[in-house]
C-alpha cells in the first residue's frame, strides 16, 4: 500500500532525532504530510496550540526535557491534531515525551520486541496497572507513526496484533502462575500437562487488527482431567477459572482504563456455553451444532496465546467443518442469512454510513472474498489463508475474482480501514461511525491528506459505490433469483406437482413431441431424493423447475435438454447448494442449457459426477491448460495440496482433476473454441500427464512397502501406443500401453524391510499402475486401459526388459507390430530409459525394408481389417474404417514411413498423422495437392468422429455429398500412392 506522498522514513527517522532546545512557546502551524490546498481551521489550531501548550507545562512541571526540534514539534502537533487518545496518554504519561519516549515512537520494531518490558508483578492491582501503561505507551506508538506517515496500512495493522498478542501472552502467564498456586498444574487422563489454547478470531486471527478493536477469542483445552495441587480441579473448571482470570486482566476498567476489550461471544453456545471447552466437545458441537456463520467466523481464527501446538491440531481437527471437501455453494445461504442480520441490525440502529457494517463498506469486502474461500477451500488449500487482502490475493491468483474487480475490492479496503484505524484513534473508542460534528471531521481529513471533509467524503462514497456494486453482483447477480419465472412456466411446473400433466400441454408449450418428457417430468416430484429433500430445499427447486423449462425451451433441442435436466435435479436434490446456484445464476441455467441440448456425452457427464457443474459455470472456463506441461504442473499441484498423503484420496482427487479437465476441453470443442486436431493432442497430454501421475504414486507406495531397487531413476518407463502415441485421443478413448524395465536391475533385490528381486518389484510395479488406471473410485475411473500390444501379446508378461523388447521387435514382430511402433512413444518412467527406448524404436523402424513388400503388407492388413470392421453400408460411413475414411490415412503414412524410413531418418521424429502428413510431404513422398488433401481430409474427418463422441453415437455418419468427396479424395490419393486398400 502508498505511503503517504511527503513521508520519507529515513527523513522522519532523522528529524526525530534529539535535539537541543527548550519547549517552543510558538511552535511553527500545523502542515500535513499531503497537499493541502487550505489552512486548518481556526478552531483546529486554536486546539492543537492549548494542547501542545499544556504538554509542555506537563513536561516542565516533570522536569521532563521536551526538545523542540521543527521535525519533533511537527510531528507531535500533527498527533495531537488526529488524536484525542495521544494527548490523555501524553498528559498523564509527560515522561513519554523525554528522549527514551520519543525513541520508543522511532523505533520501527513492533511492541513483540519489547516484551520483555511488560514482567507483570505478582500483585494483582499492580499487573492490572503495568498492562494497561505498556498497551497506552505502545498504542501511543501505533497513533504517532501512523499519523506521521512511519507505516504503511499494513504496517500499523500488523503491529497492532503484534501488541494485542503480547497482552495476551503476558496476561495469560501471569494468570497461569496465580491459578497453579492455588490449585496446581492442569493434567490429562495420563498425566501429561494442559496448557489453554486461546484462539483470536476476526482481525486479530486474520493479523490485522484494528487500533480500538475489541478481541473476539475462543478459549479451549486438549483433554479432560484435573489438576495436581492440593486442591484439584476437574480441567473443565480449571480452565474456566483460568479464563475468567485472564478476562479480568485485560478487560477490567481501572483508574488507568482498560487494557483490551474481550468478546468470548463466538464461542459454542455463545453467551450460554462454558467459557472453555475441551478439543473434543469443540469437535462434537461444530458437528452437530454449527452454524454457517461460525464457519465464516473460523476462516481467520488461529491460536494467538498459551499452547499455540495444541491449538494447530485444534484447528486441523476442525478444518473439515469450515472447509468442506467438495466446492460448497451453500455457503450462498449462510452469507445472505447473515447479511439480512446485519442489514436488520443496521436498520434498527441507523448505521448506514458504518464504515464496518453498512453498505459498502468492510464487512462486504470480507464476504466476497470469505464466499470465494468456503466454496472452494476445501479443494483449494491455497485459499485457506487468513488475512483479507492475501485471501484476496489468492483468490485472484487462482482466477476465482478477476484482476480487475481485486484491484478495485483492494483499493476500497485500503481506503476504509485507513479511515476505520483513523476513527478509533481520535478517541480510542470502539466505533465504525464517523464523528458527527465538523471539527471531528476536518481532524481525520486533514489527517488523511484532505483539505476539508468535502474531498474525503467524495472519496469514501466512490469506494462504497463500488464495494456495494461488486457485493450485490456476488450476492445476487443480474436476473438471478429476483427475475422471476413466467407465469406459464410457474403453472406447467404447478400441474407436474399436481399429477395433472399430459403431453398436450407440454407439447403447447413448446416441447414437440411431449409424451416422454411430461412422463419424466411427472416422475420427478416422485423421486425418493426429491421426496427427502428439506422444506427449505423443496422451496428452492419449486422456484428453480420454471426457470429449467425456460432454459430448455430456449435451447437448440428442447426435449432432449429437459429430459436430461431432469435428470441432473434428480442426482442433485440432495445438494441442494447446486439448486441454488442455478436458481440464482441465469448465465449458468442459459449455459448449462446449451450444454444438454447439444452434447450429450457431456451431458451424462455432469448427471454421473455434479461436480462437473463447476466447470459449466466457472468464469475462468477460458483459462485452459493447453500445454502438456502447463496440464502436468496442474495435477502436481493439485495433488500436492491434498489434506491426505495416501493412495485411495490422491487416485479419487486424481479422477476428479482428469475429469474436470477433460470436460473442460470437452467444452471448449463444443464451443468451437479448439479445433478437433488441438483438442485430440490436448486430451492426449492430459492422459500423459495421468500416467505419470499414477506411476509416481505407484512407485512411491511399492518403495514405501518395500524399498528401491539400486541405481539412478527407476528403470521403469511407459509406452504409450495407439491414439495415446499418436496424440489422437478421443473423449472415450482406452489406453494402450507397453511396459518396459531396465533388466540389468532384474536380479538386484529393494533395500526396504521386505525386498523384491528387481523382476517381481517391476511387475508389482505394473500391476499397480494397471489397476490403479482403472479402478473404479467415487470419483469414476481413470482409463479403460489395453495391454495386448506388449511383446507376445496376451501371452507375454505384462512387463519386459529392456532387452526382451528390442529382441522381439527385430526378431519375432510383424509388420502390423512395427505399423504399431510407428505410433508409439514414452510417456512416463525413467527418463534414461524413455530415451533408450526411443532410440530402440528409431533403429527398429530404420531398417532396411523392400518397398513393393511393405505396401503389400500394409495393404493387405488394411483389407483384413476393412472386412472385419468397417460398419459401413449402403447409408452410412464408418468414420475410422469405411473406405477413404481415418484408417485408409493412418496405413498410407504408415506404409510410406516403414518403407522409407532407412534414407530419410527425420520420417520417424513425430508420431501424430497430421504432422505426419507434412513430414512426409517435406521428404517428397507427397506432393503439395496430396498432403493437402489429406491433411484436410484427417482434420475433418476427426472433427465429425469427436462430434460423434460428445453426442454418443457412434462414429458411423450418413453418407453425403460433403463425406463422399472426402472419400473419394483419399481413395484416390492411397492410389496413387501405390496402396491397395
Amino acid at each position: 500500500m502508498a505511503r503517504e506522498p511527503d513521508c520519507n522514513r529515513t527523513e522522519m527517522n532523522r528529524m526525530l532525532g534529539p535535539g537541543k532546545g527548550l519547549v517552543a512557546v510558538h511552535p511553527a502551524p500545523l502542515r500535513h504530510n499531503g497537499p493541502m490546498s487550505a489552512p486548518e481551521s481556526p478552531a483546529l489550531r486554536a486546539l492543537v496550540d492549548d494542547r501542545y501548550a499544556e504538554l509542555a507545562a506537563r513536561c516542565r512541571a516533570a522536569g521532563v526535557p521536551l526538545h523542540d526540534d521543527a521535525g519533533v514539534a511537527e510531528r507531535i502537533r500533527r498527533t495531537l491534531a488526529a488524536s484525542d487518545f495521544a494527548f490523555e496518554t501524553w498528559r498523564s504519561q509527560p515522561q513519554l515525551l523525554a528522549p527514551q519516549g520519543l525513541e520508543r515512537l522511532r523505533a520501527s520494531a513492533d511492541a513483540g520486541t519489547r516484551v520483555d518490558a511488560l514482567r507483570l508483578p505478582e500483585d494483582e492491582a499492580a499487573a492490572l496497572a503495568a498492562l494497561r501503561r505498556f498497551r497506552h505507551a505502545e498504542a501511543l506508538r501505533l497513533v504517532f507513526r501512523d499519523v506521521n506517515g512511519l507505516d504503511d496500512l499494513a504496517e500499523t495493522l500488523s503491529a497492532t496484533t503484534v501488541l494485542y498478542e503480547a497482552l495476551l501472552g503476558a496476561a495469560l502467564e501471569w494468570s497461569e502462575r496465580a491459578l497453579a498456586a492455588r490449585f496446581g498444574q492442569a493434567r490429562d487422563a495420563q498425566g501429561e500437562p494442559q496448557r489453554l489454547v486461546v484462539v483470536g478470531f476476526g482481525k486479530l486471527g486474520g493479523g490485522e487488527l484494528n487500533f480500538s478493536s475489541d478481541i473476539d477469542l475462543v478459549l479451549a483445552y486438549p483433554h479432560g482431567g484435573h489438576s495436581d495441587g492440593a486442591r484439584p480441579l476437574d480441567n473443565s473448571e480449571y480452565f474456566v477459572r483460568l479464563g475468567r482470570q485472564l478476562v479480568r486482566l485485560l478487560n477490567e476498567p481501572t483508574v488507568d482504563g482498560i487494557c483490551a476489550r474481550v468478546d468470548l461471544r463466538l464461542r459454542p453456545f455463545g453467551n450460554a456455553g462454558r467459557l472453555a471447552l475441551s478439543f473434543a466437545a469443540m469437535e462434537q458441537y461444530y458437528q452437530s451444532e454449527g452454524r454457517d456463520w461460525e464457519r465464516y467466523a473460523w476462516i481467520k481464527a488461529r491460536p494467538v496465546a498459551g499452547d499455540r501446538l495444541a491449538g494447530k491440531r485444534l484447528q486441523e481437527l476442525l478444518r473439515p467443518f469450515v472447509y468442506r471437501k467438495y466446492l460448497d455453494y451453500t455457503a450462498f445461504a449462510g452469507l445472505r442469512e447473515m447479511k439480512a442480520l446485519i442489514d436488520a441490525e443496521v436498520a434498527r440502529k441507523d448505521l448506514a454510513d458504518n464504515l464496518k457494517l453498512g453498505p459498502g463498506g468492510i464487512r462486504e469486502i470480507e464476504f466476497i472474498v470469505q464466499l470465494v474461500q468456503l466454496i472452494r477451500g476445501g479443494r483449494e488449500p491455497s485459499l485457506r489463508v487468513r488475512g483479507l487482502l492475501p485471501a484476496l490475493a489468492a483468490c485472484e491468483a487462482r482466477g476465482h475474482i478477476p484482476a480487475a474487480r481485486a484491484k478495485a475490492l483492494r483499493e476500497a479496503y485500503a481506503f476504509l480501514r485507513r479511515l476505520e484505524n483513523r476513527v478509533q484513534m481520535l478517541r480510542d473508542a470502539q466505533t465504525h461511525d464517523i464523528p458527527d460534528d465538523a471539527l471531528g471531521r476536518e481532524r481525520i481529513a486533514r489527517g488523511l491528506g484532505y483539505a476539508d471533509w468535502a474531498p474525503l467524503a467524495a472519496e469514501l462514497a466512490r469506494h462504497r459505490a463500488v464495494v456495494s456494486e461488486e457485493f450485490a453482483a456476488v450476492l445476487m447477480p443480474q436476473g438471478g433469483r429476483s427475475a422471476g419465472a413466467a407465469v406459464a412456466d410457474a403453472a406447467l411446473w404447478q400441474r407436474v406437482c399436481a399429477e395433472s400433466l399430459d403431453a398436450a400441454a407440454l407439447e403447447a408449450s413448446g416441447f414437440v413431441p411431449g409424451g416422454e418428457a411430461a412422463e419424466a417430468l411427472l416422475k420427478l416430484p416422485q423421486a425418493a431424493t426429491v421426496r427427502a429433500m428439506s422444506p427449505r430445499s423443496r422451496e428452492r427447486l419449486d422456484r428453480l423447475m420454471p426457470q429449467l423449462l425456460a432454459a430448455a425451451r430456449a435451447s437448440a433441442a428442447p426435449v432432449p435438454c429437459l429430459l436430461r435436466l431432469c435428470r441432473l435435479v434428480q442426482a442433485v436434490a440432495r445438494r441442494s447448494s447446486y439448486l441454488a446456484l442455478l436458481e440464482e445464476q441465469p448465465a449458468a441455467r442459459a449455459r448449462l442449457a446449451k450444454l444438454f441440448a447439444g452434447s450429450a456425452f457431456l451431458a451424462e457427464r455432469v448427471i454421473a459426477q455434479p461436480l462437473l457443474l463447476d466447470d459449466v459455470l466457472d468464469p475462468r472456463i477460458d483459462q485452459l491448460p493447453l500445454k502438456r506441461a502447463d496440464i502436468g504442473a496442474e495435477i502436481a499441484r493439485v495433488l500436492g495440496t491434498l489434506d491426505e498423503r495416501e493412495a485411495e484420496a490422491e487416485l479419487e482427487r486424481l479422477n476428479e482433476l482428469k475429469s474436470s479437465l477433460a470436460f473442460r476441453l470437452g467444452l471448449a470443442f463444443s464451443d468451437g473454441r479448439a479445433d478437433a486436431v488441438a483438442t485430440a493432442r490436448r486430451l492426449a497430454a492430459l492422459a500423459e500427464s495421468v500416467v505419470g501421475a499414477v506411476l509416481a504414486l505407484a512407485e512411491r507406495e511399492l518403495a514405501a512397502q518395500h524399498g528401491r531397487l539400486p541405481g539412478e531413476g527407476s528403470g521403469f518407463a511407459v509406452l504409450g501406443y495407439g491414439s495415446l502415441g499418436g496424440e489422437e485421443l478421443g473423449f472415450a478413448s482406452d489406453l494402450d500401453l507397453v511396459f518396459v524395465y531396465d533388466g540389468a536391475r532384474a536380479a538386484a533385490g529393494s533395500d526396504g524391510a521386505r525386498p523384491l528381486e528387481g523382476s517381481r518389484w517391476y511387475q508389482r510395479l505394473a500391476q499397480r499402475v494397471l489397476n490403479w488406471l482403472t479402478v473404479l473410485t467415487r470419483a469414476g475411473r481413470l482409463y479403460e486401459v489395453d495391454a495386448r500390444l506388449r511383446p507376445d501379446g496376451s501371452k507375454g508378461l505384462l512387463v519386459s526388459s529392456l532387452d526382451a523388447f528390442v529382441a522381439y521387435q527385430r526378431g519375432r514382430a510383424w509388420t502390423w507390430e512395427h505399423q504399431a511402433l510407428l505410433r508409439a512413444r514414452p510417456v512416463a518412467g525413467d527418463a534414461a530409459l524413455q530415451a533408450a527406448l526411443a532410440q530402440v524404436r528409431r533403429g527398429v523402424l530404420a531398417a532396411p525394408r523392400e518397398r513393393a513388400a511393405v505396401f503389400a503388407e500394409v495393404g493387405g492388413m488394411r483389407r483384413r481389417w476393412r472386412a472385419e470392421r468397417d460398419r459401413s453400408n449402403a447409408r452410412e460411413l464408418d468414420l475410422k474404417q469405411g473406405a477413404g475414411m481415418l484408417l485408409d490415412i493412418e496405413f498410407a503414412l504408415q506404409g510410406l514411413v516403414l518403407a522409407h524410413a532407412a534414407e530419410r531418418p527425420a520420417l520417424l521424429a513425430t508420431t501424430a498423422n497430421a504432422a505426419l502428413i507434412e513430414a512426409c510431404r517435406a521428404a517428397g513422398l507427397l506432393d503439395p495437392a496430396q498432403a493437402r488433401q489429406l491433411a484436410e481430409a484427417h482434420a475433418e474427418l476427426l472433427r465429425r468422429a469427436l462430434a460423434c463422441t460428445l453426442d454418443l453415437r457412434p462414429r458411423i455418419a450418413p453418407r453425403s455429398a460433403a463425406l463422399e468427396r472426402i472419400a473419394g479424395e483419399v481413395r484416390a490419393v492411397v492410389a496413387e500412392l501405390g496402396f491397395v486398400f
